[in-house]
């Protein structure tokens, strides 16, 4: 028989670690859509890039009814991360560097039509860092059993204990959680830069069936970029970097996220059918 006292306290526990929570975090209202944010530094706020609409203005629902104006200081699509800077008044939270374990009970603390929600579920996978679909480099895959309106999407993913351990976002099937470390790492070169630095080689590929392998052509080269200065051409063909055979242009252009910028590679090509090395340090990408 269930003992209904160890329920009460599950579930008193359970309300105090939202109440705790709740304060800092705020609606986030862009183009007639609605998302949730929470506050990460005074007078900055973190939400999901993806529930932030491309134009017009940006606001913050405050508790209280109020909304009050924010600027977009920088967004990363590959990551899922946007910061804004708005002057709210609010406290930030404070943000936990563990990762949950598997099976672990976790609470969505978000925003439902600018009234703060609460959303119980679990830790449905706990793995190691990989890369998004569009290039970002998570330092965590979490994934969270529990279903989320769109207007929750940027909302805080506790443990039991009330620690927050990440964003919680909408995958194509799933919650994923986009953890500390990716929020802290990517929002302080937000915070500072604007954007986020990717690598640059300057050319447009068209990927090739080799006889011995894949490879990818050349079909125009940036005359001012990196590729261009190591001698690189139209019509060449790429198949290897640093030696490591071409398995693709998608896996070449992951290669060049942030912590590529500066670096040289040994880029082996072939010209009119004959071998041909060059050194490219690769660059930054220009903003569009």
């Amino acid at each position: 028989m269930t003992d209904p006292t160890a329920l009460s306290s599950l579930s008193s526990a359970l309300a105090d670690v939202v109440a705790r929570t709740a304060p800092s975090v705020i609606s986030v209202h862009s183009h007639r859509s609605r998302a949730t944010g929470f506050v990460w530094k005074s007078g900055l706020i973190v939400t999901a890039d993806e529930a932030l609409a491309d134009e017009g203005e940006v606001g913050i629902g405050l508790a209280d009814g109020r909304t009050v104006a924010a600027t977009i200081t920088g967004r990363d699509h590959t990551t899922d991360i946007a910061l804004l800077r708005a002057d709210t008044g609010i406290a930030p939270v404070k943000l936990a560097t563990t990762v949950p374990a598997l099976g672990t009970l976790s609470v969505v603390v978000a925003t439902n039509r600018d009234t703060p929600s609460a959303t119980l579920g679990m830790v449905s996978l706990s793995g190691k860092s990989w890369r998004s679909l569009r290039g970002g480099d998570i330092d965590a895959r979490i994934e969270l059993d529990v279903r989320l309106r769109p207007s929750q999407e940027g909302g805080l993913a506790l443990d039991a204990a009330g620690d927050a351990f990440g964003m919680a976002v909408l995958g194509p099937r799933r919650v994923l959680v986009i953890p500390t470390a990716t929020i802290e790492r990517v929002a302080a070169q937000l915070e500072t830069r604007g954007r986020i630095a990717r690598g640059y080689l300057g050319l447009g590929l068209q990927p090739v069936r080799l006889d011995d392998g894949l490879g990818a052509m050349v079909m125009n080269v940036d005359k001012t970029g990196p590729s261009a200065a190591a001698g690189i051409r139209q019509g060449d063909v790429i198949v290897a970097v640093n030696d490591q055979k071409l398995s693709g242009v998608r896996a070449l252009l992951r290669t060049l996220g942030p912590a590529s910028v500066g670096t040289v590679v040994d880029v082996a090509v072939r010209r009119g059918g004959e071998p041909i090395g060059f050194k490219v340090m690769i660059g930054e990408r220009p903003e569009a």
